[in-house]
Protein backbone atom coordinates (compact mmCIF):
# COMPACT_ATOMS: atom_id res chain seq x y z
CA UNK A 1 0.00 0.00 0.00
CA UNK A 2 2.92 2.33 0.65
CA UNK A 3 4.12 2.25 -2.94
CA UNK A 4 0.61 2.45 -4.36
CA UNK A 5 -0.15 5.54 -2.28
CA UNK A 6 3.14 7.09 -3.41
CA UNK A 7 2.27 6.40 -7.04
CA UNK A 8 5.15 3.94 -7.43
CA UNK A 9 5.08 0.54 -9.17
CA UNK A 10 3.94 -2.19 -6.77
CA UNK A 11 6.58 -4.92 -6.81
CA UNK A 12 4.86 -7.43 -4.55
CA UNK A 13 1.96 -7.89 -2.17
CA UNK A 14 2.24 -8.70 1.52
CA UNK A 15 -0.73 -10.87 2.49
CA UNK A 16 -1.80 -11.16 6.14
CA UNK A 17 -4.46 -13.66 7.18
CA UNK A 18 -6.51 -13.03 10.33
CA UNK A 19 -8.80 -15.43 12.16
CA UNK A 20 -7.11 -18.57 10.86
CA UNK A 21 -4.82 -21.29 12.15
CA UNK A 22 -2.00 -23.26 10.49
CA UNK A 23 -4.32 -26.26 10.30
CA UNK A 24 -7.01 -24.24 8.55
CA UNK A 25 -4.50 -22.90 6.03
CA UNK A 26 -3.21 -26.39 5.28
CA UNK A 27 -6.78 -27.67 4.88
CA UNK A 28 -7.31 -25.13 2.07
CA UNK A 29 -4.23 -26.28 0.22
CA UNK A 30 -1.75 -23.63 1.40
CA UNK A 31 1.79 -24.96 1.69
CA UNK A 32 3.82 -24.09 4.82
CA UNK A 33 7.30 -22.65 4.28
CA UNK A 34 9.99 -22.21 6.91
CA UNK A 35 9.97 -23.31 10.52
CA UNK A 36 10.20 -20.07 12.45
CA UNK A 37 7.20 -18.11 11.17
CA UNK A 38 3.67 -19.14 10.06
CA UNK A 39 4.04 -18.37 6.35
CA UNK A 40 2.27 -20.27 3.58
CA UNK A 41 2.30 -20.39 -0.22
CA UNK A 42 -1.00 -19.93 -2.06
CA UNK A 43 -1.82 -23.17 -3.90
CA UNK A 44 -2.28 -21.38 -7.26
CA UNK A 45 -0.40 -18.06 -7.24
CA UNK A 46 2.47 -19.18 -4.96
CA UNK A 47 2.32 -15.80 -3.23
CA UNK A 48 3.22 -15.79 0.45
CA UNK A 49 0.42 -15.55 3.01
CA UNK A 50 1.39 -14.98 6.64
CA UNK A 51 -0.85 -15.56 9.63
CA UNK A 52 -1.35 -12.49 11.77
CA UNK A 53 1.14 -12.78 14.58
CA UNK A 54 2.76 -11.11 17.53
CA UNK A 55 6.39 -11.52 18.51
CA UNK A 56 8.24 -11.25 21.78
CA UNK A 57 11.99 -10.96 21.98
CA UNK A 58 13.66 -13.68 24.02
CA UNK A 59 17.34 -13.44 22.99
CA UNK A 60 19.76 -11.68 20.68
CA UNK A 61 19.91 -12.58 17.01
CA UNK A 62 17.61 -13.54 14.21
CA UNK A 63 15.92 -16.47 15.98
CA UNK A 64 15.54 -14.77 19.36
CA UNK A 65 11.75 -14.35 19.15
CA UNK A 66 8.73 -16.18 20.46
CA UNK A 67 6.03 -16.05 17.80
CA UNK A 68 2.33 -16.20 18.61
CA UNK A 69 0.13 -16.86 15.59
CA UNK A 70 -3.46 -17.77 16.34
CA UNK A 71 -7.01 -16.85 15.29
CA UNK A 72 -7.24 -14.35 18.14
CA UNK A 73 -4.40 -12.14 16.83
CA UNK A 74 -5.94 -9.01 15.31
CA UNK A 75 -4.69 -7.16 12.26
CA UNK A 76 -3.95 -4.12 14.43
CA UNK A 77 -1.76 -6.27 16.70
CA UNK A 78 0.06 -7.65 13.66
CA UNK A 79 0.62 -4.16 12.24
CA UNK A 80 1.97 -2.98 15.61
CA UNK A 81 5.08 -5.15 15.15
CA UNK A 82 5.94 -3.56 11.78
CA UNK A 83 8.97 -1.30 11.54
CA UNK A 84 7.61 1.99 10.14
CA UNK A 85 4.16 3.53 10.03
CA UNK A 86 4.36 3.83 6.24
CA UNK A 87 4.79 0.02 6.14
CA UNK A 88 1.85 -0.59 8.50
CA UNK A 89 -1.01 0.33 6.17
CA UNK A 90 -3.35 -2.46 5.08
CA UNK A 91 -6.37 -2.86 2.84
CA UNK A 92 -9.19 -5.33 3.11
CA UNK A 93 -8.85 -7.74 0.20
CA UNK A 94 -12.43 -8.91 0.66
CA UNK A 95 -13.80 -5.37 0.48
CA UNK A 96 -11.74 -4.61 -2.61
CA UNK A 97 -13.04 -7.75 -4.33
CA UNK A 98 -16.68 -7.01 -3.49
CA UNK A 99 -16.85 -3.23 -3.98
CA UNK A 100 -13.78 -2.58 -6.12
CA UNK A 101 -12.73 0.07 -3.61
CA UNK A 102 -9.91 0.19 -1.08
CA UNK A 103 -10.80 0.33 2.59
CA UNK A 104 -7.51 1.40 4.14
CA UNK A 105 -6.71 0.16 7.60
CA UNK A 106 -4.21 2.61 9.06
CA UNK A 107 -4.24 2.53 12.87
CA UNK A 108 -0.78 4.07 13.26
CA UNK A 109 -0.89 7.10 10.95
CA UNK A 110 1.01 5.78 7.97
CA UNK A 111 -0.88 7.96 5.48
CA UNK A 112 -0.13 11.02 7.56
CA UNK A 113 3.59 10.20 7.56
CA UNK A 114 3.58 9.51 3.83
CA UNK A 115 2.18 12.98 3.26
CA UNK A 116 4.70 14.53 5.66
CA UNK A 117 7.58 12.47 4.23
CA UNK A 118 8.49 11.02 7.63
CA UNK A 119 10.07 7.69 8.57
CA UNK A 120 8.59 6.95 12.00
CA UNK A 121 8.58 3.74 14.03
CA UNK A 122 5.20 2.20 14.78
CA UNK A 123 5.47 1.21 18.44
CA UNK A 124 8.07 0.45 21.09
CA UNK A 125 8.22 -3.06 19.61
CA UNK A 126 10.65 -1.51 17.08
CA UNK A 127 13.48 -1.92 19.55
CA UNK A 128 13.07 -5.68 19.73
CA UNK A 129 14.80 -6.19 16.38
CA UNK A 130 17.87 -3.97 15.82
CA UNK A 131 17.98 -4.84 12.12
CA UNK A 132 15.15 -2.30 11.85
CA UNK A 133 17.78 0.41 12.30
CA UNK A 134 19.32 -0.75 9.03
CA UNK A 135 15.90 -0.86 7.40
CA UNK A 136 15.18 2.75 8.38
CA UNK A 137 18.54 3.76 6.93
CA UNK A 138 17.80 1.82 3.74
CA UNK A 139 14.43 3.49 3.32
CA UNK A 140 16.13 6.87 3.77
CA UNK A 141 18.36 5.94 0.81
CA UNK A 142 15.33 4.93 -1.26
CA UNK A 143 12.95 7.76 -0.41
CA UNK A 144 15.32 10.67 -0.67
CA UNK A 145 12.79 13.36 0.33
CA UNK A 146 11.84 11.57 3.58
CA UNK A 147 13.44 12.31 6.95
CA UNK A 148 13.71 10.21 10.10
CA UNK A 149 11.35 11.33 12.87
CA UNK A 150 13.27 12.78 15.85
CA UNK A 151 11.72 10.28 18.26
CA UNK A 152 12.72 7.40 15.99
CA UNK A 153 16.29 8.67 15.78
CA UNK A 154 16.34 8.96 19.58
CA UNK A 155 15.09 5.39 19.91
CA UNK A 156 17.73 4.11 17.48
CA UNK A 157 20.47 5.90 19.42
CA UNK A 158 19.24 4.28 22.63
CA UNK A 159 19.29 0.86 20.99
CA UNK A 160 22.89 1.40 19.85
CA UNK A 161 23.93 2.62 23.30
CA UNK A 162 22.29 -0.43 24.88
CA UNK A 163 24.42 -2.71 22.70
CA UNK A 164 21.57 -4.07 20.62
CA UNK A 165 23.42 -3.57 17.33
CA UNK A 166 26.43 -5.52 18.62
CA UNK A 167 24.53 -8.79 18.31
CA UNK A 168 23.21 -8.54 14.76
CA UNK A 169 23.74 -11.63 12.62
CA UNK A 170 26.26 -10.87 9.82
CA UNK A 171 23.99 -12.21 7.08
CA UNK A 172 21.19 -9.85 8.08
CA UNK A 173 23.57 -6.88 8.20
CA UNK A 174 24.91 -7.63 4.72
CA UNK A 175 21.40 -8.21 3.35
CA UNK A 176 20.30 -4.73 4.40
CA UNK A 177 23.58 -3.02 3.49
CA UNK A 178 23.62 -4.56 0.03
CA UNK A 179 20.03 -3.52 -0.61
CA UNK A 180 20.76 -0.01 0.61
CA UNK A 181 23.81 0.25 -1.61
CA UNK A 182 21.51 -0.32 -4.59
CA UNK A 183 19.11 2.49 -3.69
CA UNK A 184 18.93 5.88 -5.42
CA UNK A 185 21.06 7.77 -2.86
CA UNK A 186 23.08 5.18 -0.89
CA UNK A 187 24.97 7.87 1.01
CA UNK A 188 21.79 8.61 2.97
CA UNK A 189 21.87 5.11 4.45
CA UNK A 190 25.31 5.73 5.89
CA UNK A 191 24.39 9.22 7.07
CA UNK A 192 21.48 7.79 9.09
CA UNK A 193 23.61 4.96 10.47
CA UNK A 194 26.29 7.46 11.43
CA UNK A 195 23.81 9.84 13.06
CA UNK A 196 22.43 7.14 15.34
CA UNK A 197 25.87 5.68 16.10
CA UNK A 198 25.31 2.32 14.41
CA UNK A 199 27.96 2.88 11.73
CA UNK A 200 30.82 2.88 14.22
CA UNK A 201 29.62 -0.52 15.46
CA UNK A 202 28.85 -2.16 12.12
CA UNK A 203 31.47 -0.54 9.88
CA UNK A 204 34.06 1.22 12.05
CA UNK A 205 36.46 1.22 9.07
CA UNK A 206 34.04 3.48 7.19
CA UNK A 207 32.92 5.52 10.20
CA UNK A 208 36.45 6.71 11.01
CA UNK A 209 36.84 8.33 7.58
CA UNK A 210 34.87 11.42 8.57
CA UNK A 211 37.10 14.20 9.83
CA UNK A 212 40.17 12.85 8.01
CA UNK A 213 41.64 15.58 5.82
CA UNK A 214 42.85 15.14 2.23
CA UNK A 215 44.84 17.49 0.01
CA UNK A 216 42.51 20.24 -1.13
CA UNK A 217 44.12 20.45 -4.57
CA UNK A 218 43.02 16.88 -5.29
CA UNK A 219 39.98 16.88 -3.02
CA UNK A 220 38.26 20.26 -2.72
CA UNK A 221 35.72 18.59 -0.39
CA UNK A 222 38.72 17.82 1.92
CA UNK A 223 36.89 15.41 4.27
CA UNK A 224 37.48 11.75 3.35
CA UNK A 225 34.08 10.61 4.61
CA UNK A 226 32.35 13.24 2.49
CA UNK A 227 34.42 12.13 -0.51
CA UNK A 228 33.50 8.45 -0.13
CA UNK A 229 29.80 9.34 0.05
CA UNK A 230 30.13 11.43 -3.11
CA UNK A 231 31.84 8.49 -4.84
CA UNK A 232 29.07 6.17 -3.71
CA UNK A 233 26.30 8.43 -4.99
CA UNK A 234 28.15 8.85 -8.27
CA UNK A 235 28.12 5.07 -8.65
CA UNK A 236 24.35 5.11 -8.18
CA UNK A 237 23.94 7.88 -10.74
CA UNK A 238 25.97 5.85 -13.25
CA UNK A 239 23.88 2.72 -12.64
CA UNK A 240 26.73 0.64 -11.20
CA UNK A 241 26.13 -2.91 -10.03
CA UNK A 242 26.47 -4.05 -6.41
CA UNK A 243 30.15 -5.15 -6.52
CA UNK A 244 31.12 -1.79 -8.05
CA UNK A 245 29.18 0.17 -5.43
CA UNK A 246 30.74 -1.86 -2.63
CA UNK A 247 34.18 -1.18 -4.12
CA UNK A 248 33.38 2.54 -4.14
CA UNK A 249 32.41 2.37 -0.46
CA UNK A 250 35.62 0.63 0.60
CA UNK A 251 38.30 1.93 -1.78
CA UNK A 252 39.77 4.48 0.68
CA UNK A 253 39.49 2.66 4.02
CA UNK A 254 43.22 3.04 4.60
CA UNK A 255 42.95 6.81 4.83
CA UNK A 256 41.33 6.33 8.22
CA UNK A 257 44.61 4.94 9.58
CA UNK A 258 47.00 7.47 8.03
CA UNK A 259 49.48 8.73 10.68
CA UNK A 260 48.51 12.22 11.80
CA UNK A 261 51.99 13.62 11.18
CA UNK A 262 51.77 13.10 7.39
CA UNK A 263 48.21 14.39 6.85
CA UNK A 264 46.73 15.54 4.53
CA UNK A 265 48.88 13.17 2.44
CA UNK A 266 47.99 9.48 2.48
CA UNK A 267 51.12 7.62 1.44
CA UNK A 268 50.53 3.88 1.14
CA UNK A 269 46.83 4.09 1.89
CA UNK A 270 46.02 1.64 -0.90
CA UNK A 271 47.61 -1.36 0.82
CA UNK A 272 46.21 -0.29 4.18
CA UNK A 273 42.79 -0.21 2.52
CA UNK A 274 43.24 -3.82 1.40
CA UNK A 275 44.41 -4.82 4.89
CA UNK A 276 41.20 -3.38 6.38
CA UNK A 277 38.91 -4.57 3.61
CA UNK A 278 39.63 -8.29 3.86
CA UNK A 279 38.71 -8.75 7.54
CA UNK A 280 35.65 -6.53 7.00
CA UNK A 281 34.49 -8.88 4.24
CA UNK A 282 35.17 -11.87 6.43
CA UNK A 283 33.24 -10.35 9.33
CA UNK A 284 30.15 -9.55 7.26
CA UNK A 285 30.48 -12.59 4.98
CA UNK A 286 30.54 -10.41 1.90
CA UNK A 287 30.08 -12.39 -1.35
CA UNK A 288 33.22 -13.31 -3.26
CA UNK A 289 32.48 -11.14 -6.31
CA UNK A 290 32.10 -8.04 -4.14
CA UNK A 291 35.25 -8.81 -2.13
CA UNK A 292 37.45 -9.54 -5.13
CA UNK A 293 36.46 -6.41 -7.04
CA UNK A 294 36.81 -4.23 -3.94
CA UNK A 295 40.31 -5.61 -3.36
CA UNK A 296 41.42 -4.79 -6.92
CA UNK A 297 40.00 -1.27 -6.71
CA UNK A 298 41.44 -0.58 -3.25
CA UNK A 299 44.91 -1.75 -4.30
CA UNK A 300 45.10 -0.32 -7.82
CA UNK A 301 42.88 2.78 -8.03
CA UNK A 302 45.83 5.14 -7.65
CA UNK A 303 47.74 3.38 -10.40
CA UNK A 304 44.69 3.42 -12.67
CA UNK A 305 44.28 7.16 -12.09
CA UNK A 306 47.93 7.69 -13.10
CA UNK A 307 47.81 5.33 -16.09
CA UNK A 308 47.59 7.98 -18.82
CA UNK A 309 51.37 8.32 -18.94
CA UNK A 310 52.22 4.62 -18.77
CA UNK A 311 54.31 3.13 -21.55
CA UNK A 312 53.23 -0.21 -23.09
CA UNK A 313 55.22 -2.48 -20.74
CA UNK A 314 53.99 -0.98 -17.44
CA UNK A 315 50.52 -0.66 -18.96
CA UNK A 316 50.46 -4.42 -19.50
CA UNK A 317 51.78 -5.03 -15.98
CA UNK A 318 48.87 -3.00 -14.62
CA UNK A 319 46.42 -5.15 -16.59
CA UNK A 320 48.13 -8.28 -15.29
CA UNK A 321 48.05 -7.13 -11.65
CA UNK A 322 44.31 -6.52 -12.04
CA UNK A 323 43.94 -9.99 -13.61
CA UNK A 324 42.15 -8.15 -16.42
CA UNK A 325 43.19 -10.64 -19.09
CA UNK A 326 41.43 -13.50 -17.30
CA UNK A 327 38.54 -11.44 -15.90
CA UNK A 328 37.83 -8.60 -18.33
CA UNK A 329 34.28 -8.03 -17.07
CA UNK A 330 35.58 -7.47 -13.55
CA UNK A 331 38.19 -5.04 -14.87
CA UNK A 332 35.41 -3.12 -16.62
CA UNK A 333 33.69 -2.77 -13.24
CA UNK A 334 36.97 -1.67 -11.66
CA UNK A 335 37.36 1.10 -14.24
CA UNK A 336 33.83 2.32 -13.52
CA UNK A 337 34.59 2.39 -9.79
CA UNK A 338 37.73 4.43 -10.50
CA UNK A 339 35.76 6.87 -12.63
CA UNK A 340 33.32 7.27 -9.74
CA UNK A 341 36.29 7.94 -7.45
CA UNK A 342 37.64 10.59 -9.81
CA UNK A 343 34.26 12.29 -10.25
CA UNK A 344 33.15 11.95 -6.62
CA UNK A 345 34.87 15.18 -5.65
CA UNK A 346 33.65 18.74 -5.26
CA UNK A 347 33.54 20.48 -8.66
CA UNK A 348 34.70 17.30 -10.46
CA UNK A 349 31.24 15.76 -10.84
CA UNK A 350 31.21 16.14 -14.64
CA UNK A 351 34.93 15.84 -15.31
CA UNK A 352 36.03 13.47 -18.10
CA UNK A 353 37.88 10.31 -17.17
CA UNK A 354 40.03 9.36 -20.17
CA UNK A 355 41.74 6.55 -18.25
CA UNK A 356 38.65 4.40 -18.67
CA UNK A 357 38.53 4.32 -22.51
CA UNK A 358 42.34 4.12 -22.76
CA UNK A 359 42.59 1.10 -20.46
CA UNK A 360 39.56 -0.50 -22.10
CA UNK A 361 41.29 -0.21 -25.47
CA UNK A 362 44.56 -1.51 -24.00
CA UNK A 363 42.79 -4.56 -22.64
CA UNK A 364 41.09 -5.18 -25.98
CA UNK A 365 44.46 -4.95 -27.73
CA UNK A 366 46.18 -7.33 -25.30
CA UNK A 367 43.34 -9.84 -25.62
CA UNK A 368 43.54 -9.72 -29.42
CA UNK A 369 46.98 -11.36 -29.38
CA UNK A 370 46.72 -14.99 -30.45
CA UNK A 371 48.29 -16.75 -27.49
CA UNK A 372 47.63 -20.20 -28.93
CA UNK A 373 49.63 -19.44 -32.08
CA UNK A 374 52.52 -17.99 -30.08
CA UNK A 375 52.56 -20.98 -27.74
CA UNK A 376 52.60 -23.39 -30.69
CA UNK A 377 55.55 -21.59 -32.30
CA UNK A 378 57.42 -21.43 -29.01
CA UNK A 379 57.00 -25.11 -28.30
CA UNK A 380 58.08 -25.94 -31.85
CA UNK A 381 61.27 -24.06 -31.06
CA UNK A 382 61.80 -26.18 -27.96
CA UNK A 383 60.57 -23.62 -25.42
CA UNK A 384 58.26 -24.48 -22.54
CA UNK A 385 56.72 -23.18 -19.33
CA UNK A 386 57.83 -19.68 -18.31
CA UNK A 387 59.61 -19.17 -21.62
CA UNK A 388 56.30 -19.49 -23.46
CA UNK A 389 54.76 -17.00 -21.06
CA UNK A 390 57.57 -14.56 -21.77
CA UNK A 391 56.93 -14.83 -25.51
CA UNK A 392 53.22 -14.11 -25.01
CA UNK A 393 54.00 -11.18 -22.71
CA UNK A 394 56.42 -9.71 -25.26
CA UNK A 395 53.86 -10.08 -28.06
CA UNK A 396 51.27 -8.23 -26.00
CA UNK A 397 53.72 -5.42 -25.26
CA UNK A 398 54.44 -5.15 -29.00
CA UNK A 399 50.71 -5.02 -29.75
CA UNK A 400 50.24 -2.23 -27.19
CA UNK A 401 53.22 -0.37 -28.57
CA UNK A 402 51.60 -0.37 -32.01
CA UNK A 403 48.47 1.39 -30.76
CA UNK A 404 49.66 3.37 -27.72
CA UNK A 405 50.61 7.00 -28.31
Amino acid sequence: MRDELLGLPVQDRDWVVVGASPEAMAAQGFLPVGKDFPVFLHPQTREEYALARTERKTAHGYKGFTVHAAPDVTLEADLARRDLTINAIAVSADAAAITGAHELIDPYGGQRDLAARVLRHVTAAFREDPVRILRVARFAARFTDFHVAPETMTLMREMVEDGEVDHLVPERVWQELSRGLMEAAPSRMFQVLRECGALRVLLPEVDRLWGVAQRADYHPEVDTGVHVMMVLDTSAQLGANLPTRFACLTHDLGKGTTPADILPRHLGHEQRSVDLLLPLCERLRVPVDCRELAEVVAREHGNIHRSMDLAPAPLLRLLERCDALRKPARFTDALLACECDARGRLNFENAPYPQRPRLTQALHTALSVSTAAIAKQAMAAGLSGPQVGEKIHAARVDALRAVTP
